[in-house]
């Protein structure tokens, strides 16, 4: 059974709707699934989230979550979906304990019915609950607004953008979290910017300038990668990429942590391109064959 099914949604801004932030997208996500929306600042992610949870109307196509449409049933939505938007957007001048009971009775709950459900998560602010929100650090903030959208038990979990901003064990122990949920039967839909949380979700969808590009497993879309790639570095790296893009055989280069990436074409030779580097006064050049990441196979469908 599919927890949120989609099809041709749109969404244009402006006030002749020239800005086309949401272009005809479809996908489905499967009931227990972790699914990732991943993209760039811009990319259309939060306002797709928007209208999943009721809180945009679309302007073209039609999608539903837990079998409720997002334009008729909208109040039933709103009762069993959580939101966890971009922006920390609980309140700043409430504690932690008074955050999480305003919202519990939001939903006619209460705390102490669904503590089993957010405990793991709560036990680490806990110590903190007398704290005000708004003096909380980012990681906190995080788990604070996590455990407000899992206090009413949703059937479907909306997380946009939830490990912007913080620190990298936060960002780990967030994904431990999702885990745990996931395991619990709750459908996730994450969006997120960096291409290294990809690899953590079920399946995945690439989303760029409000379009999908590819919708697959995290092996689906690198396996769609049909080019050779190579990593390469020199000690000269802002001379090098110029160099690189300029060789006949390689399609694209770009760089790519400490080496730049070259996507190359057929029957290219590496002792050729090894010569040529070394001929345009390259020193310790290393290239080496490198598997394709789910950031390398953006590149490529952003260049289709």
């Amino acid at each position: 059974m599919n927890a949120v099914v989609v099809h041709n949604l749109s969404k244009n801004y402006g006030k002749k709707n020239e800005i086309k932030a949401v272009k005809e997208i479809s996908f489905e996500v499967s009931t227990g699934e972790l699914f990732g929306v991943i993209g760039p600042d811009g990319a259309g992610k939060s306002t797709l989230f928007r209208m999943l949870t009721t809180l945009l109307l679309p302007d073209n196509g039609s999608a539903s979550v837990d079998g409720s449409d997002i334009v008729k049933d909208f109040k039933a939505i709103r009762n069993k979906v959580g939101y966890m938007p971009g922006r920390f957007s609980l309140y700043q001048d409430l504690s932690v304990e008074e955050n999480l009971n305003f919202f519990a009775t939001i939903f006619n709950t209460t705390v102490k019915k669904n503590y089993d459900l957010i405990k793991d998560i709560y036990v680490q602010i806990e110590p903190f609950k007398k704290r005000k929100a708004g003096k909380l650090s980012g990681g906190m903030k995080q788990k604070l607004a996590l455990s407000c959208a899992l206090i009413h038990r949703p059937v479907v979990l909306f997380l946009d953008e939830p490990t912007t901003g913080v620190d990298a064990v936060s960002r780990k122990e967030f994904w431990e979290m999702l885990m745990k949920l996931k395991s619990q039967g709750i459908t996730i839909l994450v969006s997120t910017p960096y291409m290294d949380e990809a690899g953590l979700c079920d399946r995945i969808g690439l989303m760029q300038n409000g379009k999908l590009l590819s919708v697959g497993t995290p092996k689906e879309i690198t396996a769609s990668f049909s080019q050779t790639l190579l990593e390469v570095k020199s000690e000269n790296m802002y001379a090098l990429l110029q160099q690189l893009i300029a060789y006949d055989s390689i399609m694209e280069a770009y760089s790519f942590g400490e080496y730049h990436h070259a996507v190359m074409k057929e029957n290219f030779s590496i002792e050729k391109l090894q010569q040529y580097l070394e001929e345009k006064g390259n020193k310790n050049v290393v290239i080496k064959n490198t598997v394709p990441t789910i950031e390398d196979c953006f590149m490529q469908l952003m260049k289709k």
